[in-house]
């Protein structure tokens, strides 16, 4: 069974960067722009009219995302205490219709207010970039741009990364570079139970998915031409809103 290299997400002047399986080049892949359409679940209308391609027996239809930003917003890194300790439900609207996600701000209190911040206006019209299907399993999103090297400009460290390199499926995790420090904008969704390697510090885990795996198994399961890359179906985030889960 191949292991496979993390994710990672890039800083201002990096390539963002998804694990690659053992066999292919040492160094992280470079990451893909994605293309321009998206899909949103045909029976709620959340996917906007226009649908353009469907699965059979699915209940997805796919439509035409807005255009993706020129470039990321730069900003300045926000404070971990506006997070810590707490616990966060952000709905991710994207043209597939809502993920929603649960954020852990106990264990990743960085992480998490730095989703916070980048969920009121960075992620606007925000393709999910790239699509991993041999060795690990995931959709990288969150660079505004599509190409894999936005970033808003700042880099903090890892946290809540597991000693075991399990990620399971619904996992939500920072992607980076080679930088340990090097967490930004640029996150990753495990649609399917994946090993990660340990070196370097692992990868960031600030939430799960509680709602919407239907969405990213049918984008997952039209694959990407090259195993590694632009997914074939692809899937913008169009806005998130976060709010504070109460006791």
């Amino acid at each position: 069974m191949p292991s496979a290299r993390p994710p990672s997400a890039g800083r201002r002047t990096e390539e963002s960067r998804v694990p690659k399986v053992v066999g292919r080049a040492a160094a992280l892949a470079a990451v893909v722009a994605l293309g321009v359409a998206g899909c949103g679940k045909s029976d709620s209308g959340d996917g906007g009219p226009a649908a353009t391609a469907t699965a059979s027996g699915s209940g997805y239809a796919c439509t035409t995302p807005p255009k993706a930003p020129d470039e990321a917003q730069s900003q300045a890194l926000p404070d971990k205490a506006s997070a810590a300790g707490k616990t966060f439900v952000a709905t991710v609207t994207t043209n597939c219709g809502d993920l929603v996600l649960e954020l852990d701000g106990a264990k990743a209190p960085q992480t998490v207010a730095s989703f916070q911040q980048l969920a009121k206006s960075y992620w606007k019209d925000s393709p999910c970039h790239r699509l991993t299907t041999s060795g690990i399993f995931v959709l990288q999103c969150g660079d505004p741009t599509g190409t894999g090297s936005g970033s808003p400009g700042y880099g903090f460290g890892i946290e809540n990364a597991p000693a075991s390199g399990q990620y399971p499926r619904g996992t939500l995790a920072m992607a980076r570079t080679n930088d340990p420090n090097s967490n930004g904008g640029q996150f990753f969704i495990v649609y399917k139970d994946t090993e990660l390697p340990t070196d370097g510090g692992g990868y960031s885990i600030f939430g799960k998915v509680v709602s919407g795996m239907p969405i990213l198994d049918f984008v997952a399961s039209r694959g990407t031409p090259s195993g590694d890359g632009p997914p074939a179906q692809p899937l913008s985030i169009l806005k998130i809103s976060v709010t504070e889960k109460k006791a």
